[in-house]
């Protein structure tokens, strides 16, 4: 291995840009939404360039040791100028931008005063293509510097190449998703390349990602950089209702249940029914029937335990609920202003009756776990990520169990054009992008999360309501159902000791020990010590997914 290019070089996912599979339709007309240029306050305008230019790659290190490439945005609009470059790992297609800034009033952006040389590939025994220089822009007293530049000389890039940002229009960023190294992701000494967010993000939280990187020598060092701050909260580039609805029909996602599965979700409305019951603490003997809508569920309050859902009592009746309808089942949106309402989020919830039992994976062994994991009304949810620039899909968050994954549209699977394949693990329903089975635990011992494609599926498009969306004020009235903040089942405890003591029975001695171990690192909610919360009750609600 050497400096240089190599005589011939293997095509790497990134060498394909990736596009939708199918245009976005005309939307109806709004306001700011899909304008391209969105106004941040103070004269500072700034646009999403996903035109980029090659600048500078490495061939190994990173992600599956692929490499990464880094880019200088192009094709900007008239006026605008660059505020830093972009850069993504190999082993995905190319798919990204970078945001620039045009100043309307002569403040609100400057050139830098210099360049510090953060690092430099010239002198590394690595697969590259030629060497790479990553500066560091040095701004003005009161402006801050948001993203590096990439060159392939070690003289200093032009003072004109790029511009630093006034500090009050900026916030404070965060180490996003690692993008490249020598090392481990988790080396603490080594030179590290990651993505950056802003460190505050939520409905109200107004920090504007700058599609930028840091590179740092050690990942404990300070992040030198900021990102951008909508410091009016400005709100006008957010979807109408009528956009909304347009915008997920287009990109409604399709979810495939496992052929075995029995647990099937259904909407509200049908749950409450035939047959669902609301219990008072003290009075668990006088349940009552739900109204249709909720209506006469309490509304607001807090999860302090006087309230929980349960299934019918009678036992044919309890058994066909706990099955669900999949031809009645609902899917319900939440839409949500994000990274300084630059992004409009569509949260996308289903319900579920039940939640099935558990199996685990003892290294070659599938072994049933009795009842864990079960318990009534389970919530699980898809969150679609929407560029308020342009309208495109830039990726998809699937919940798992209590956490959940980003995918970059460029790693998802699609259907029927621009509707991306998700797949929902047998009985527990957790979230994923690709079929097969992932493991929750370590080596060869977890609880089984299979996923698979079969006839039962759901188009999330086809039946769908917005249930909420703060920002739209009125156009959007909330059902009671979704004011209801206690509890959607009741509190069940198992036996730890007796599940596992029942599981244990079934395994050749040496593996015994190593399922006790892996039973009691389990985190409590896998036993259903605590009955499942709605929607309004999730940290995601008003925050970011992670």
């Amino acid at each position: 291995m050497g400096n240089g290019t190599s005589a011939t070089k293997e095509a790497l996912p990134i060498d394909t840009p990736f596009k939708l599979p199918s245009p976005l339709p005309s939307l109806p007309q709004g306001e700011g939404f899909g304008n391209g240029i969105i106004n941040l306050g103070s004269g500072l305008q700034v646009c999403q360039v996903v035109s980029l230019n090659k600048i500078w790659a490495t061939n190994e290190g990173g992600p599956d040791n692929l490499g990464a490439t880094f880019f200088e945005p192009s094709q900007m609009p008239q006026g605008f100028s660059m505020l830093g470059c972009y850069s993504q790992p190999n082993n995905r297609m190319l798919h990204g931008w970078v945001l620039a800034g045009k100043d309307d009033t002569g403040e609100a952006l400057t050139k830098p005063v210099d360049y510090t040389l953060v690092w430099s590939s010239e002198s590394l025994q690595i697969k590259q293509e030629g060497a790479g220089y990553i500066w560091l822009p040095t701004p003005l007293d009161g402006y801050k510097a948001l993203g590096c530049v990439v060159t392939t000389s070690p003289e200093k890039p032009s003072l004109e190449k790029v511009r630093c940002v006034r500090s009050d229009l900026t916030d404070d960023c965060q180490t996003d998703k690692w993008i490249w190294g020598q090392g481990k992701e988790s080396d603490p000494n080594g030179f590290n390349v990651f993505s950056l967010r802003p460190s505050n993000r939520g409905t109200q939280a107004m920090g504007v990602s700058v599609g930028t990187f840091v590179a740092q020598n050690t990942t404990s060092a300070s992040i030198s950089l900021a990102c951008l701050k909508n410091i009016e909260s400005n709100l006008s580039c957010m979807p109408t209702l009528d956009q909304v609805q347009a915008i997920f029909q287009a990109y409604s996602p399709r979810i495939y249940f496992h052929p075995d599965e029995e647990y099937l979700p259904s909407s509200t409305r049908w749950y409450f029914t035939n047959g669902a019951l609301l219990y008072k603490k003290d009075e668990e003997s006088k349940p009552v029937p739900i109204e249709s809508t909720g209506s006469n569920l309490p509304q607001g309050g807090s999860n302090d335990g006087s309230y929980w859902l349960d299934l019918p009592v009678e036992e044919a009746a309890k058994e066909r609920v706990k099955r669900g309808d999949l031809q009645d089942c609902q899917v319900y949106l939440h839409i949500k202003p994000m990274l300084g309402a630059t992004f409009t989020d569509i949260v996308a919830w289903l319900f579920y009756p039940f939640n099935g039992p558990s199996r685990a994976k003892v290294e070659l062994i599938t072994v049933p776990l009795g009842k864990t994991g079960q318990h009534v009304g389970d919530w699980e949810h898809v969150t679609l990520r929407i560029s308020n620039f342009n309208g495109q899909l830039c990726g998809l968050y699937l919940s798992a169990h209590s956490g959940g994954t980003w995918y970059d549209a460029s790693e998802l699977e699609f259907q029927d054009g621009n509707k991306a394949v998700i797949y929902s693990s047998l009985n527990g329903h957790a979230m994923y992008a690709k079929p097969g089975l992932v493991l929750q635990g370590t080596g060869n011992i977890g609880i089984r999360n299979d996923t698979a494609k079969s006839n039962k599926f759901i188009d999330a498009g086809a039946r769908f309501s917005v249930v909420s969306a703060e920002y739209m004020g009125s156009s959007v009235v909330e059902p009671p159902w979704l004011n209801y903040l206690r509890k959607w089942g009741p509190n069940i405890t198992y036996d730890l000791a007796e599940e596992a003591e029942t599981v244990e029975k079934l395994l050749p001695g040496k593996l015994k020990s190593a399922f006790d171990k892996f039973v009691k690192s389990l985190p409590k909610e896998i036993f259903g010590e605590e009955g499942p919360t709605g929607p309004k009750l999730k940290r995601n609600w008003t925050g970011d997914e992670v």
